[in-house]
């Protein structure tokens, strides 16, 4: 048998990060000795825990141990991070490390330095002469950059519990049935944004199609109107069916208020060459050509809109980043300053920006709440997200 003992500091306990490193041991086949535990008396006391961890080769406990060290655990002996050099441009080392999207520090020469940006599915290159760690993807290495591989020296501090109190976001942590009422629960939502723009913070709404097609965009206008909205994230598509519904009162060719609808299918396709011919949804408002819907009251009221693109779209409209890689990068600038997300009827787009979110969460940038309806109800045979789930980011 090999072993490695490792500590665990923090809110280990009702974080529930110990329970999650021992399960993890047993689900590796693997064993456990608790050498010592402290126990915090008190909501804000940390605990800690030493544990001897045993695998029945060196290349399972080598794998363990990395598996424990995203949920903060630390390696009795340690030692400074290894490094490679990546072979070629866009391309890793084989054995790279991979980040989480928590903070992370590496080890070199006897000290620690954090990984900024903190960014999940990256590498981490290392400055040597600058003696900083930063958080890269494909796209952003070269040749010859210094990369760390394996998981030796280095460190990540896992989210843990609050302990200064309990909030809506920590509450509402959980899916909602469909018979729960929640009018409550809206209402702390509408108070967490009217709290929001008191503090000039700044809100980001994610929306999908489904706002459009199921005639729920009239609400979302007015949530922009009562400017309760700074930056729109969406798709093509969304735009496009919300523009539709302006120009001709159907959205993919349906209405919701109509069995028949005239024009079926080619109101989509005529929607995006007026927008095209205009030279976007900003000058097709100011040419009244667009006097109405989300995008027309995006305009009006100065909301920034995002629009980023896919292998399904129509078009696209003027100012659509098609470029996936562009977009990360977009999205990534313009959600620096978001204090508030509300994840709309996109699956897709919810979990882009909610990774975005959290990472610049984890780096002290944009704010602390995702709010995420996550269980449809219905309009007609429509699904509309109404149901809340939300996450709150808040990390100490």
């Amino acid at each position: 048998m090999f072993s490695e003992t490792i500590e665990l500091r923090g809110h280990i306990i009702d974080s529930l990060i110990l329970p999650k490193v021992l399960d993890q041991i047993l689900t590796h086949g693997a064993n456990f000795k608790i050498g010592e535990i402290k126990i915090g008396k008190k909501r804000a006391d940390q605990s800690f825990a030493r544990i001897e961890v045993s695998a029945e080769t060196s290349e399972a406990l080598d794998e363990l141990i990395l598996r424990l060290r995203q949920h903060g655990a630390e390696v009795d002996k340690r030692a400074d991070a290894q490094i490679a050099k990546a072979p070629a441009d866009g391309v890793f080392p084989r054995d790279f490390y991979v980040t989480t999207n928590q903070q992370t520090f590496v080890r070199f020469d006897g000290k620690e330095i954090e990984v900024r940006p903190a960014m999940m599915n990256s590498a981490i290159v290392v400055d040597r002469k600058r003696r900083s760690a930063r958080a890269v993807k494909f796209f952003d290495v070269s040749k010859g950059d210094e990369i760390v591989v394996g998981h030796q020296g280095v460190r990540v501090v896992p989210v843990q519990r609050s302990t200064s109190r309990t909030d809506l976001f920590q509450f509402i942590n959980a899916i909602i049935d469909a018979d729960e009422p929640k009018s409550a629960i809206i209402r702390e939502l509408a108070g967490e944004l009217q709290r929001a723009r008191a503090a000039k913070g700044k809100v980001a709404v994610v929306a999908g199609p489904a706002i459009v097609r199921t005639g729920a965009g009239q609400h979302l206008v007015r949530l922009i109107e009562s400017r309760y909205v700074d930056r729109l994230f969406a798709g093509n598509a969304f735009a496009a069916y919300d523009v539709e519904r302006a120009l001709f009162g159907t959205s993919l060719g349906m209405s919701s208020e109509l069995a028949f609808a005239r024009g079926g299918h080619e109101n989509l396709m005529r929607a995006v060459n007026v927008i095209r011919e205009a030279g976007g949804i900003a000058a097709a408002a100011q040419k009244k050509i667009l006097t109405g819907g989300i995008m027309h009251a995006c305009v009006r009221h100065n909301v920034d809109i995002v629009l980023t693109g896919s292998i399904r779209d129509e078009g696209p409209i003027p100012g659509v980043t098609t470029d996936a890689i562009e977009a990360q990068k977009v999205m990534r600038e313009k959600l620096a300053d978001v204090t508030h997300a509300l994840l709309l009827a996109t699956i897709q787009h919810s979990l882009a920006v909610a990774f975005e979110e959290i990472d610049q969460q984890a780096n002290g940038n944009g704010g602390g709440s995702v709010i995420e309806p996550r269980e449809p109800a219905t309009y007609g045979d429509q699904p509309v997200y109404g149901n809340a789930k939300s996450k709150n980011a808040d990390r100490k």
